[in-house]
């Protein structure tokens, strides 16, 4: 007993020497007496706004999902749809797929055989040589599209060669492009690719006249801006086509536009492009899969389904500044396509938050903590 009682006395002491918390934490009848009272340490560490932010980051992680593939849901799921699934697969992989093959090789021997005699006998001609080579490169993305089975809507009227003119479309893979192009030659901005693709860039794209850059590099945008200024002055150059969102976004979302195309001074051309799938997720997510792999699965799925929108021409209205201008088109863009906008950089997809943004999160959260002290 004695004992017992020595403990509590020596636990009673050692509690009177600890900080009790609750003196720091103000009770609830005279928070209001002390607003303007003396500081508190729950006052100063109170970082519950950046808690909130940060969980709301996880929880809604909007970013991430712009760029997330969707898996199909699993049909086949019982023993009646198992057979009908299992012939599915044999009918796309063992009939569809080499006669799509033999489609896509047969349109580059007739792209071959017709372009390298004219792009080298016709060099003192550069109207005709220029015009039939336009004609073989949307023959070629014709072919590229019947080896997936596309089935393709166009609404709208056909783009024209003027001057003075961009079009500006959402960007889901680099399929985008050729869709666009079977129906006219555009001259397009895009990044440099490595192997095959980057092959076709650098010999075939050049003779209709696209542009390439290197995210990387920034005296590329100095020599992107300076082309593209000059190509849109030109009346017989090839409609210009920008996807300004600048990546593969996975045709739920759109993330934020450059504004580099819309401050050129010339009509911007809205188009929508919206991908139906039932038969194929055409979202190339770069990051997992190369192209070549990304057509493959294209190849060898039921069809690639698409509805593309060409849509009024829009210009810059007094006082309306290059940003203003590129999320307006932007709103047009996701509205006709269904898709939801998201204040994003897709830059951020290929690095880490600029100082900028870390600098600006830092500022506001010391300035809560100094208001504190007011």
């Amino acid at each position: 007993m004695n004992n017992t009682g020595k403990l509590k006395s020596s636990s009673s002491e050692l509690d009177l020497d600890r900080p009790n918390i609750e003196d720091y934490l103000p009770s609830g009848s005279s928070v209001q007496q002390e607003r303007h009272g003396k500081l508190r340490l729950c006052d100063l560490l109170d970082i519950s706004p950046s808690l909130s932010e940060a969980a709301g980051a996880i929880v809604d992680d909007s970013f991430t999902r712009c760029f997330k593939s969707n898996p199909p849901e699993p049909w086949n799921w019982n023993v009646y749809l198992f057979p009908l699934w299992c012939c599915g697969v044999v009918i796309r992989y063992l009939i569809l797929f080499p006669s799509r093959v033999l489609v896509l090789t047969l349109g580059w021997i007739i792209f071959l055989s017709s372009f390298i005699p004219v792009h080298f006998l016709l060099k003192g001609n550069d109207d005709l040589r220029k015009k039939i080579e336009r004609c073989l490169v949307e023959m070629m993305c014709s072919f590229f599209v019947a080896s997936w089975t596309g089935v393709v809507k166009y609404h709208g009227p056909r783009p024209s060669m003027r001057p003075q003119q961009v079009f500006v479309a959402n960007h889901t893979s680099m399929i985008d492009f050729i869709i666009l192009e079977q129906m006219t030659a555009f001259a397009v901005i895009m990044q440099k690719h490595p192997g095959w693709v980057g092959l076709l860039q650098s010999t075939i794209l050049e003779s209709v006249g696209c542009i390439w850059f290197n995210r990387t590099e920034a005296k590329d945008r100095e020599i992107v801006t300076r082309k593209l200024r000059e190509h849109v002055q030109g009346a017989n150059n090839n409609p210009l086509l920008i996807f300004p969102e600048g990546t593969c976004v996975n045709n739920h979302y759109t993330v934020m536009f450059k504004k580099g195309a819309f401050e050129l001074g010339c009509t911007v051309c809205p188009v929508a492009i919206k991908y139906n799938k039932i038969f194929v997720d055409a979202f190339w997510n770069s990051r997992k899969q190369s192209f070549t792999t990304h057509l493959l699965q294209l190849m060898t799925s039921w069809a690639v389904v698409c509805d593309v929108w060409y849509l009024e021409p829009q210009n810059l209205k007094p006082g309306e500044t290059p940003i203003e201008f590129a999320e307006r088109v932007r709103d047009i863009i996701s509205l006709r396509a269904g898709l939801k906008k998201v204040p994003w950089d897709g830059y951020l997809k290929y690095s880490r938050p600029s100082p900028k943004h870390r600098e600006g999160k830092q500022q506001n959260f010391a300035e809560s903590v100094l208001r504190r002290f007011e």
